[in-house]
C-alpha cells in the first residue's frame, strides 16, 4: 500500500533538518557513485508492473464470483469467506514484511511476492476444490501483502529525492490495475472461450512478467526504513511510545478497518449486486472498474487538500455522505442509477488515500509515523476480515441484498464517528 505517500515529507524533513548539507541520491552501499541512469529506470518499470498486479487478483475474482461459486459448488457464506481472505492475509502476512527484507533484502522479497502471485493465479483456477481455491488464493494474497508494505520502501531506498513523484507513480498504477481488472475479466473470458478459470489464469501473465525487472535486485540487502540502518534519535524513541495508550492512534486504526471493509466488499460483491439487479457481467465488471478508477484522479487531489487542512474530519463526513447515498441507491434502484451508484462509491472508497494521509499527520517524528501506519494498518485490517463475510451470510439467509445493503450502510456511520476523532489536530506523541 502506498503508506509512505503520506510518511515521506515528515521523514524527509527530519533527515534534512539533521543533515543540511546533504546531497540528492546517496550512493551504493560499497559503490563511489549512486546506481546508474538504467538501472533506476529499470527499478522504475519494475514498481509500476509490481503495482499493477497488487490488486487483480481480487477484482477479477469479484467480477466472475458467481460462474467461480457455481463451478466449484460454493455457498454463498463460503463465496464470503473468499472474499475475507484478502484482508486476514494483508494482515498476516504484510506483518512479516518488514523481517524479510531485513534478512532477504527488499527486492529479493518482491521478487518472490511476484512469484508467489504468478503461480497462485495459475493453480487456483484449476485445482478443483474449494479449500484449494482458498489455499491458492492466499498464496497470490501472500504475494501481494508483502509487495504492498515493501513498495514505499524500494521508492525510499533507490528514489530518496523524488519520494512523491515515485510514489504517485505507483498509486496510479495500483489503481490502474484495480480497474482493468475488473473492466477487462469478463469480456477476456468471452474472447477466450467463456470459461472462468481462463478469465481468471489470464492475469498471471502480468504477474510472471512483473518478476523479471525484479531479478536484478535479488542481492539488495538494504534494511527497510526504520530498521538497523538508519536507528538514530529517533529509533530511539521508538520503545517509549505506547501506541495502544493513544485514543488517536485506536480512532485511526478503526478508521483504516472500516474503510478497507468497504472496499473488500466492493472489490468481492458490487458486481454480483448489479447482476442479481438484471445487469450483464460484462456492465457488472465495467461499474467496479468505474469504481475503482476513481481512485486514481482522487489519491492525488485528496491527500493535498488534507494536509492543508488542520482537520480532516470535514473531508471524512464527505465521502461518508457519498457512500450513504451510493449504498442508498443500489437498495432502491440498482440497476436504473447505476453509474451514478459505481461513482459515487468510487468517491466514498477514497477514504484509504485520506487515511494515509492522516497517519503521517497524526505523528511528529519518523519513529512515530512507522509505529502508527503499522498499528492502524495490521490492525485496521484485522477488524475488516469479518466484513465481506457477514455479508455472504446475509445475503445466502435472506435471499436478497436488501440487508446486506443495509449494512453497508450502516457501517459508513461508525466510519464517519472514527474518522473525525482521528482528524484532530493532535498526535500520538502527546497521548502516549
Amino acid at each position: 500500500m502506498p503508506d509512505d505517500e503520506t510518511q515521506t515529507p515528515t521523514l524527509n524533513r527530519e533527515a534534512t533538518a539533521r543533515t543540511p548539507h546533504a546531497t540528492r541520491a546517496q550512493p551504493l552501499p560499497g559503490a563511489a557513485e549512486g546506481p546508474s541512469p538504467w538501472l533506476l529506470r529499470l527499478i522504475a518499470v519494475g514498481l509500476v508492473l509490481a503495482a499493477l498486479n497488487l490488486r487483480p487478483a481480487i477484482t477479477s475474482l469479484g467480477a466472475l464470483l458467481e460462474e467461480v461459486r457455481e463451478g466449484l459448488h460454493m455457498s454463498g457464506s463460503v463465496a464470503g469467506v473468499l472474499t475475507s481472505v484478502p484482508p486476514l492475509c494483508f494482515a498476516v502476512f504484510g506483518v512479516m514484511a518488514p523481517r524479510l527484507a531485513r534478512r532477504f533484502g527488499a527486492g529479493t522479497v518482491v521478487c518472490a511476492g511476484m512469484a508467489a502471485i504468478a503461480v497462485g493465479l495459475v493453480v487456483r483456477p484449476y485445482i478443483g476444490s474449494t479449500a484449494g481455491f482458498l489455499a491458492a488464493s492466499a498464496l497470490a494474497l501472500m504475494g501481494i501483502a508483502v509487495s504492498n508494505i515493501l513498495m514505499p520502501v524500494i521508492v525510499k531506498r533507490w528514489f530518496p529525492d523524488r519520494v512523491g513523484t515515485m510514489t504517485g507513480l505507483y498509486s496510479m498504477a495500483l489503481a490502474l490495475g484495480t480497474a482493468l481488472a475488473a473492466a477487462l475479466t469478463v469480456p477476456v473470458t468471452g474472447a477466450l472461450g467463456g470459461n472462468w478459470q481462463t478469465g481468471l489464469v489470464v492475469w498471471a501473465v502480468l504477474a510472471a512478467v512483473a518478476v523479471l525487472p525484479w531479478i536484478v535486485l535479488v542481492r539488495d540487502r538494504t534494511p527497510a526504513p526504520g530498521q538497523p540502518a538508519p536507528r538514530t534519535a529517533n529509533a530511539a524513541e521508538a520503545p517509549t511510545l505506547k501506541i495502544a495508550r493513544s485514543r488517536t492512534a485506536w480512532a485511526l486504526a478503526c478508521f483504516f478497518g472500516l474503510q478497507a471493509t468497504a472496499a473488500y466488499i466492493t472489490m468481492g460483491w458490487m458486481p454480483q449486486i448489479f447482476r442479481d439487479a438484471g445487469v450483464s457481467a460484462g456492465t457488472a465488471g465495467l461499474l467496479l472498474a468505474v469504481t475503482m478508477a476513481m481512485g486514481v484522479p482522487l489519491a492525488f487531489v485528496i491527500p493535498r487538500v488534507a494536509s492543508r487542512l488542520k482537520n480532516q474530519g470535514p473531508i471524512v463526513v464527505v465521502l461518508g455522505l457519498c457512500g450513504l447515498i451510493g449504498y442508498s441507491g443500489l437498495y432502491l434502484a440498482p440497476a436504473a442509477g447505476a453509474w451514478a451508484w459505481a461513482l459515487l462509491l468510487g468517491v466514498a472508497n477514497c477514504a484509504f488515500p485520506l487515511a494515509l494521509t492522516m497517519i503521517g499527520m497524526r505523528a511528529r517524528s519518523g519513529a512515530g509515523v512507522v509505529r502508527l501506519s503499522a498499528f492502524a494498518q495490521s490492525t485496521g485490517y484485522l477488524l475488516s476480515i469479518p466484513g465481506p463475510l457477514l455479508v455472504g451470510v446475509l445475503y445466502q439467509h435472506s435471499g436478497g441484498w436488501g440487508l446486506p445493503i443495509a449494512l453497508m450502510a450502516g457501517l459508513m456511520i461508525p466510519q464517519m464517528v472514527a474518522g473525525i476523532l482521528a482528524g484532530r489536530d493532535r498526535t500520538i506523541e502527546d497521548e502516549c
